[in-house]
C-alpha cells in the first residue's frame, strides 16, 4: 500500500472509482424495519403497487452503503478525519435488490483551515453508481484531510 494522500497531495480534478456493494432484499427489508419503515421498503406486494413498482432501498440506506465503501476503500488510502457535512444530496433513481453499487469521487476544490493548522477541507463530489454505471445517488462532501507534519 502506498503512502496516504494528505491535504497537500490532493489534486483538484482527480477522479477515483472504488467499491463493490451487492444489495440484497433481506438487507433492504432489515434496514427499513429498523430505520425507514415505509411499505415500498418493507413489503414486496405493497412496493409493487407503489409508484416505484417494486421493492427499493431507503435513500438513507443507500447512503449507509456508500459509507461502507468509503470506509473500506477511500478512507484507508487518504489521511482523512471525517467530514463536516455535505451539499446537494440527490437520490437519482431507486436502488433495488440485486443491484451492485460502486462509488466515483472527484476532488473539486480544497481550502486550508484558518483555525486548525493540522487540517484542510476538500470538497469531494461523489456519485454512487449501479451495475449499469447509472447514478443512483449524488452528493458533495466536505471532507477533512490531515496536513503533513510541519505543514
Amino acid at each position: 500500500m502506498s503512502d496516504p494522500v494528505y491535504f497537500e497531495d490532493v489534486r483538484i480534478g482527480h477522479v477515483e472509482r472504488f467499491g463493490r456493494y451487492e444489495v440484497t432484499k433481506e438487507e433492504i427489508v432489515e434496514y427499513a424495519r429498523q430505520f425507514d419503515p415505509q411499505p415500498f421498503h418493507l413489503d414486496e406486494a405493497a412496493a409493487t403497487e407503489s409508484l416505484f413498482g417494486g421493492l427499493i432501498a431507503s435513500g438513507w440506506h443507500t447512503g449507509a452503503m456508500l459509507i461502507r465503501m468509503i470506509a473500506d476503500h477511500f478512507a484507508v488510502r487518504n489521511a482523512t478525519s471525517g467530514a463536516v457535512g455535505f451539499d446537494d444530496l440527490r437520490w437519482v433513481q431507486p436502488v433495488r435488490p440485486g443491484d451492485v453499487l460502486s462509488a466515483e469521487t472527484t476532488f473539486v476544490d480544497k481550502t486550508e483551515s484558518r483555525s486548525r493548522r493540522a487540517i484542510g477541507t476538500v470538497r469531494v463530489a461523489t456519485r454512487v453508481l449501479n451495475q449499469r454505471d447509472e447514478p443512483v445517488m449524488t452528493l458533495t462532501s466536505l471532507v477533512l484531510f490531515q496536513r503533513r507534519s510541519g505543514a
